[in-house]
């Protein structure tokens, strides 16, 4: 115990100096970022993992401030895609003279290792390659230091292939680094949930799980950043969050509740606004054999039991949009129908006809953190348990914390769950599949929802390339999935920010990307 504290205070000694240092050179950034598991690029999946990864390594490809139509190069300074007699074969042509944290060059023998390495051990987001992209091992060669091929199949679509490289898993990782800390055959994902082997222009220095994460500039990097170092500090209550900001503890705070964004508002020292998010909260039902929500009719008596109206415009105070469907606004294929009213005695009805006359009792799972609108998510679970109860559910609420609630959901070991979720890139596909295709090991499965018509209505809209046929199959997916699969889709988020007018070149875009890099502060 005396080491563990003298370690601790070692640690916090270290910390107060980073700190004591130029404050102009350090960016303080708040928010819930309690869904932090691990800083490994090919693990890594959830909302703060791809913040802090995005920072640490570097893709081929990427997207650049707020557009998310354009991409632009990143390692690779150029790729092309030619259509083989069997497959799609992408060249990319790497940039000379990129260096890892570590000062190894990048070259084409780190980008083979680190797809293969995303092959091999199976991280949440790998369906991203083997079911959207249908990447095999062996697919991608190095065919010289600097040119790297990847075949795919013609089976699957090279736009969204290039497009999921800019998301985690295509983050580039030092295969001789990680090689030397492997242990086993893990790939050294041990390693890298706590420690970074990237190019990006910063190196994880600390973790402090449940407090915060320490990055400093990477000395080795092509990209120098303005700010020598940014933490991101974990602040759960939105009170603390305010206050923090207020008192210039933190430069940024994520995640402001609407009243805390009308005061700062008429701050001349802060600056607000609502980000652009991609995201959708939403209620997931576990359909497997022997649960209630297995049938058709209890998850409708969930939906109808709603206020949806209710919620958007007085809980969540505008800071989100009414939507039921799972392609969110923004992207292509967005269904704006809404046809699920609050009905509790329809609710009722259903019910009684699923064989629960005298309604139904079950555990809803939800976060301690804040949810999508800078809403606690304790405060969006008692509005729903108040809602569903007017309908006959009686929902026990547990809150736990965010990555417990996670790691609950990844098992499959729910009955409920209150989440949010954002496309993995900015594509229809990105929800689509994740939410209809079982075999995508991602929400439907989590749920459980093995549904044939779901899984081919959305692998025919990935592969299709004329817009209009697309918009009509994820119309028909979008449409199917609101009456037949295991979701109660809430509301479409806005990200509430306050920043201190002292911070300059911040950019969020609709997937929730930061590029710290172009951050600096004034004096």
């Amino acid at each position: 115990m005396k080491l563990l504290k003298a370690v601790g205070l070692i640690a916090a000694i270290s910390l107060g100096s980073a700190l004591a240092q130029d404050r102009t050179q350090t960016l303080i950034y708040g928010g819930d970022w309690s869904d932090l598991i691990t800083m490994d690029p090919q693990v890594s999946y959830e909302f703060s993992g791809g913040l802090v990864t995005d920072n640490l390594y570097e893709t081929l490809v990427k997207y650049e401030g707020a557009d998310l139509s354009t991409l632009k190069p990143g390692l690779a300074e150029s790729w092309k895609v030619d259509r083989g007699r069997d497959t799609w074969d992408i060249t990319f042509r790497l940039r000379r003279g990129s260096k890892f944290s570590s000062g190894n060059e990048v070259t084409a023998k780190d980008v083979v290792y680190t797809f293969e390495r995303a092959l091999a051990i199976k991280g949440p987001g790998s369906f991203l390659f083997t079911e959207i992209a249908q990447l095999k091992p062996g697919a991608t060669r190095a065919v010289d230091n600097y040119t790297v091929v990847v075949s795919i199949p013609k089976t699957a679509s090279p736009g969204s292939f290039l497009s999921i490289l800019t998301f985690n898993i295509g983050g580039i990782v030092d295969s001789e680094t990680v090689q030397k800390n492997a242990k086993g055959n893990d790939f050294g994902k041990e390693w890298l949930t706590n420690n970074s082997a990237g190019s990006g222009p910063f190196r994880l220095v600390r973790w402090d799980r449940g407090s915060q994460v320490l990055l400093e500039a990477n000395p080795n990097a092509r990209i120098k950043p303005k700010l020598q170092r940014v933490i991101l500090r974990e602040i759960k209550e939105p009170a603390v969050l305010r206050t923090a900001l207020e008192s210039g503890e933190i430069d940024i705070a994520e995640g402001l509740t609407p009243e805390a964004l009308r005061a700062l508002s008429n701050n001349p020292r802060f600056r607000t606004f609502k980000a652009d998010s991609l995201r959708l909260n939403y209620l997931g039902m576990n359909v497997k054999e022997g649960s209630p929500f297995a049938n058709k009719l209890v998850r409708d008596a969930v939906r109808y039991s709603i206020n949806q109206d209710e919620l958007v415009n007085g809980l969540v105070q505008g800071n989100g949009t009414k939507i039921q469907t799972l392609i969110p606004k923004g992207l292509l294929g967005y269904d704006p129908r809404t046809p699920y009213t609050f009905d509790p005695a329809r609710a009722k009805r259903l019910l009684a006809q699923a064989g629960y006359p005298n309604g139904l009792e079950f555990e809803l799972l939800v976060s301690t953190g804040i949810c999508g609108g800078g809403i606690p998510c304790a405060d969006i679970a008692a509005k729903i348990q108040s809602d569903l109860a007017k309908g006959g559910l009686k929902a026990n609420v547990k809150a736990i914390a965010n990555a417990e609630v996670l790691r609950t959901y990844r098992a499959q070991n729910h009955q409920m769950v209150l989440v949010g979720w954002s496309p993995d890139f900015p594509d229809p596909d990105g929800n689509a599949t994740p939410w209809a295709d079982f075999n995508a090991r991602s929400l439907a499965w989590r749920n459980v929802w093995n549904d044939p018509t779901a899984i081919r209505l959305a692998n025919q809209a990935a592969l299709e390339t004329e817009p209009a046929k697309r918009v009509a199959l994820y119309r028909l997916l979008t449409d199917y999935v609101l009456k037949n699969g295991p979701y109660a889709v809430l509301y479409q988020p806005a990200v509430p920010l306050g920043l201190s007018v002292k911070v300059e070149g911040y950019v969020r875009n609709a997937q929730g990307q930061v590029r710290f890099e172009n951050i600096s502060k004034l004096p």
